[in-house]
């Protein structure tokens, strides 16, 4: 065998097709999610839209869980639709008021979500963030806006963890049974250049490892690793050479199901 194949172990508690899973992040919780719902499993699948950083991620978890969040303060209007910067362009809309109530749907519908659900699965992408210079606050999406608006600075895993596990606290009070995942997407960002996108995924990596060493009900799937050490071969890239090919999603999506989910799960996949 010319590859070093990666052992994962079953997850002491697994995952019954009836469970109920919400997958946030990067645009990997689109091909998790995406799985797991051709597999009849109760999914809500990246709600908030594409959100790579991760303290822009545990903002909109909070809200979810319930703290107030004051989301008029970042509506801005970019390429003819009012949008925020705290979410994804698709969550847009034709007037300011339109999209406060839109936001305000999406959080609703998320918090339900969370209140019953088995697992949360968390796709970090970038530890890169960018602030506005106007208030020095935290964005995550900067929706095209002139580069000027804004400053970019690497986020600390010490900054992720905190962040993270005040999420994992609240979803906790909400939902005592909830258990998370964390995965760190394997789409490369060239745009911070592949030496810096080697440094924000070894960031996020650290943040990962110790918020599953540290707090119950978290564990961490090596999605990231999958694809750059065990199939670590440009046939498993899809044309642009960033994301991961169809085959290797795939692939990763089987060793999550095998990991995560039990036997009978396994036979349905099978049927």
């Amino acid at each position: 065998m010319f590859r070093t194949e990666l052992t994962i172990a079953p997850q002491e508690r697994q995952l019954a097709r009836t469970a109920r899973v919400l997958t946030v992040g990067s645009c990997f919780a689109d091909s998790i999610g995406t799985r797991l719902r051709l597999n009849k499993v109760n999914a809500l699948v990246n709600p908030f839209g594409t959100v790579f950083q991760p303290l822009a991620l545990a903002q909109l978890l909070r809200a979810a869980a319930g703290e107030e969040q004051d989301w008029q303060q970042h509506v801005v209007e970019a390429r003819g639709r009012w949008q925020s910067y705290d979410f994804h362009s698709t969550i847009g809309a034709e007037s300011p008021v339109e999209l406060l109530q839109l936001i305000q749907e999406t959080v609703s519908r998320v918090g339900e979500f969370v209140r019953t659900a088995d697992t949360v699965v968390l796709t970090l992408g970038t530890a890169w963030a960018y602030r506005l210079r106007e208030t020095g606050e935290l964005v995550s999406n900067l929706h095209k806006l002139p580069a000027s608006l804004f400053e970019k600075e690497l986020l600390t895993a010490d900054e992720i963890v905190n962040g993270l596990a005040e999420v994992h606290a609240l979803l906790r009070r909400a939902n005592p049974d909830i258990r998370i995942v964390l995965t760190v997407s394997p789409v490369r960002h060239i745009k911070d250049t592949l030496p810096l996108n080697a440094v924000s995924k070894s960031v996020l990596r650290v943040a990962c490892h110790y918020l599953s060493e540290l707090l119950p009900g978290v564990s961490y799937f090596p999605a990231y690793e999958l694809l750059t050490d065990e199939l670590r071969d440009y046939r498993f890239y899809a044309s642009d050479m960033l994301h991961p090919s169809e085959v290797a999603e795939d692939y990763i999506w089987d060793k999550f199901a095998r990991a995560y989910f039990d036997a009978d799960f396994g036979r349905f996949r099978k049927e």
